[in-house]
């Protein structure tokens, strides 16, 4: 996960926006390169999208299914997993090189990219587009939503049972580390699902109004509907982000290197000074 979301900053921030905007005429910019970049984009960002689904559906299985967990989770499944998603993201956006031709020529050079005309028309590539946003994010939003809310579910009706047994008392409640660990579980859940719908919910409102009402042209920098698509854009690459940093803080270990990290530097001044 950490590896493809430092690839959608890598192409999608470093490569798109900061080069293409500060460095407009740098090599990068010929059309093989610029072709490149885009699927290289999509790419990135469909495996991180995705990751975040077969990690949550992981998390499904080691939660609620004991029987499934045994067989599933293993390092061989995840290496496996991981390696069919990112193979899986990079041949589906294929396509996309072939998307576009040069926007101009100077000195038999190609430079930069625009759609090819057939791309508006031609049934193959709206058709190709329109299965592109389906498969992310609006699959992987129904995905992750469900299996979150059947592994809460799961957890709730575990932790109901487990109360019943140990009967009602409350102090003895507060003090189950067992319960304290789903607790932990389900606030992990439901911040990884409500930061990763929250963030791409703009980027679908502004999909289906487009394709709802055609809007392909806008006024201006200043339009509405420009700024809702932009918005829409930089909310998808934090999302990217965010999953990974999530799921880093909640783990104590982490924290606890994170905290060694801080002290370090003091620890070294304070040795110096002795």
């Amino acid at each position: 996960m950490a590896t493809a979301d430092l690839l959608v900053v890598l192409t999608s921030v470093v490569w798109s926006r900061i080069i293409g905007v500060y460095f407009p005429a740098s090599f990068l910019s010929i059309t093989p390169l610029c072709r490149l970049k885009t699927a290289l984009i999509y790419a990135a960002k469909d495996s991180s999208v995705w990751l975040t689904v077969a990690f949550t559906f992981d998390r499904y299985v080691a939660i609620c299914c004991q029987k499934l967990k045994t067989i599933y989770c293993t390092k061989q499944t995840a290496s496996g997993m991981v390696g069919a998603v990112f193979a899986l993201s990079c041949l589906r956006n294929i396509p996309w090189y072939f998307a576009f031709k040069p926007l101009y020529f100077i000195d038999n050079v190609p430079w930069y990219c625009t759609f090819e005309s057939s791309f508006y028309s031609s049934p193959a590539w709206r058709a190709f587009s329109f299965l592109n946003h389906i498969l992310t994010p609006f699959v992987p939003l129904i995905l992750i939503a469900l299996f979150n809310v059947l592994t809460v579910k799961h957890i709730f009706v575990a932790n109901q049972i487990r109360k019943a047994l140990h009967g009602h008392k409350n102090g003895d409640i507060e003090n189950d580390p067992e319960l304290k660990t789903r607790r932990k579980s389900i606030i992990l859940l439901l911040t990884i699902s409500g930061s990763f719908i929250l963030l791409w919910m703009t980027f679908a409102v502004h999909y289906l109004y487009h394709r709802i009402t055609n809007t392909y042209n806008y006024t201006g920098s200043d339009d509405p509907i420009y700024i809702l698509q932009e918005a829409g854009y930089m909310l998808l690459l934090l999302s990217c982000c965010t999953n990974t940093c999530i799921y880093a803080v909640t783990q104590t270990k982490f924290r606890e290197e994170l905290k060694n990290l801080v002290k370090y530097p003091v620890v070294l001044i304070v040795k110096l000074f002795k």
